[in-house]
């Protein structure tokens, strides 16, 4: 049954008390309101209506705090929000060690995701989000010389919460932060304190949703190690996924780029140097007792060498680019979605042995695999196999990322906490490895000439074809005895 008219009729009941009050900026005088409302029958839509109110708010240029009473709810939070706007959304557990972790992931999504300014991040939210960081710049690059750092007891600078419209976490750390918000929605199930159930600082409106959940022990403000490890990995997972993902898209968009490249621009690039190094060649046999010209001749012989090596990996280049067309990469959200979940489970920094490690990575490979072919079958059957590993685990692949055995000790555990913080580090040092590669930077001139309607690579074959007729022409007019 389809749940998406239910859902918007909650959120357009919560927009119409939100909006019968002003934004905490306007010019009226403010005056704070706090008003508890009921839960929808169905809690079932809670999750997906606080994840569609939070679109709303960045629709709105609004600033939201939805405010949990612990953090429970935040995988299943972050997993409905949409992947268009999840860098936008701030979401943090409680404890200072795990939020600093997913605190980094966040900046490094944030970060890549603007550097990749592709479709996903586009639209009036977006452009709201670059205003507020040229706004903010001091404290953007102050935040990510932070997040670059990685010192695990160094503190994030203060007002690091009020670059995010949408912030998402449990009331102690909504405190803490003291980040201003034109709307606060409060998620009542039994825990909050009575202190919290006011009128948030600084806010025009404060709703109380009373859900009734009731939630476990699950605040990563625990004592047991075991306990707390087991938290952290839940919370880190999703943030690998997370990376993953960007990681994956990343790559995927640059992946066709670099096929129509290498067919209009490496083959010849590998022609000019070629035709150079004859040159360089022919001069130094004319004048062989010349020291500058013999090293002239080397260097560009290698040159030559590694450009042909590098265009022979992608096979012939088609001269007349009729068949170059660059297949770009445009995921679906589904696509993306169902990615994000399979790598949740089946990520080899998950694993408990290094069987189970090998088994994932394969598994894996082919979820990569089967994502940049955009091919959800694919991926469904992955999770098929993965299933079939796990000895009749019926979960599904939109449930949540499943905890560490309760059997694993808390040396395995933390092993694991440090597999997955590892990754977070290389994927993060990849993304910026990837962007600052010559490559990318072409892709991106190539992305900006083509919103003015030319094609740069068409224009560098261009300019390649007449360096190499002006070479050759060059080489006839010496001395044939000299090149023979």
């Amino acid at each position: 049954m389809d749940s998406a008219p239910d859902i918007a009729n909650i959120v357009d009941d919560w927009l119409r008390q939100f909006a019968a009050y002003p934004a905490a900026h306007a010019a009226l005088a403010p005056v704070a309101v706090f008003r508890e409302i009921g839960a929808p029958a169905d809690l079932s839509l809670v999750v997906p209506a606080l994840a569609a109110l939070a679109a709303e708010a960045l629709a709105r240029d609004r600033t939201l705090w939805i405010v949990t009473a612990d953090d429970s709810l935040l995988p299943d939070i972050s997993n409905a929000l949409d992947l268009r706007l999840r860098p936008l959304c701030l979401v943090l557990p409680g404890a200072d060690y795990a939020g600093s972790i997913a605190l980094r992931a966040t900046l490094s999504l944030l970060k890549s995701r603007l550097t990749r300014a592709a479709e996903d991040s586009k639209g009036p939210a977006w452009a709201a989000m670059r205003t507020r960081l040229r706004v903010d710049d001091a404290l953007w690059r102050s935040c990510l010389a932070w997040s670059a750092r990685g010192l695990d007891r160094e503190t994030p600078p203060a007002a690091i919460g009020s670059l995010f419209p949408v912030r998402i976490g449990p009331w102690a750390l909504a405190e803490r932060l003291a980040a201003p918000a034109d709307w606060v929605m409060l998620i009542q199930s039994g825990q909050l304190p009575e202190t919290v159930r006011t009128p948030w600082p600084d806010a025009r409106c404060t709703l109380m949703l009373a859900t009734g959940f009731v939630s476990g022990v699950t605040s990563l403000v625990v004592v047991d190690e075991a306990i707390r490890l087991r938290a952290e990995i839940e919370v880190l997972g999703q943030e690998l996924a997370e990376m993953e993902l960007e990681l994956a898209t990343a790559q995927g968009e640059l992946a066709g780029f670099t096929e129509r490249y290498h067919a209009l621009i490496a083959g010849r690039i590998a022609d000019l140097d070629r035709i150079q190094a004859d040159l360089a060649q022919a001069k130094m046999q004319r004048t062989p007792d010349d020291p500058a010209l013999d090293m002239a001749a080397r260097q560009a012989a290698a040159r030559a060498q590694q450009t042909r090596r590098e265009s022979a990996a992608y096979g012939n280049r088609d001269a007349s680019g009729e068949h170059s067309t660059e297949q770009v990469f445009k995921p679906s959200n589904d696509l993306k979605k169902r990615f994000r979940q399979l790598a949740q489970k089946i990520h080899p920094d998950r694993a408990c042995n290094e069987a189970d490690r090998a088994w994932r990575t394969q598994l894996m490979s082919e979820a990569n695999r089967a994502y940049r072919a955009g091919d959800i079958r694919s991926l469904d059957e992955v999770f098929a196999l993965w299933l079939e590993g796990q000895h009749g685990n019926r979960s599904t692949l939109s449930g949540a990322v499943p905890s560490a055995p309760t059997s694993a000790g808390v040396d395995a555990l933390a092993a694991e906490v440090t597999r997955i913080r590892q990754r977070l580090v290389a994927i993060t040092t990849e993304l910026d490895r990837l962007y600052g590669s010559k490559l990318y930077e072409l892709f991106a001139a190539v992305r900006v000439a083509a919103k003015q309607g030319r094609d740069l690579l068409q224009e560098m074959a261009q300019r390649l074809d007449g360096q190499i007729e002006q070479a050759n022409n060059e080489l006839d007019r010496l001395d044939p005895v000299a090149v023979s």
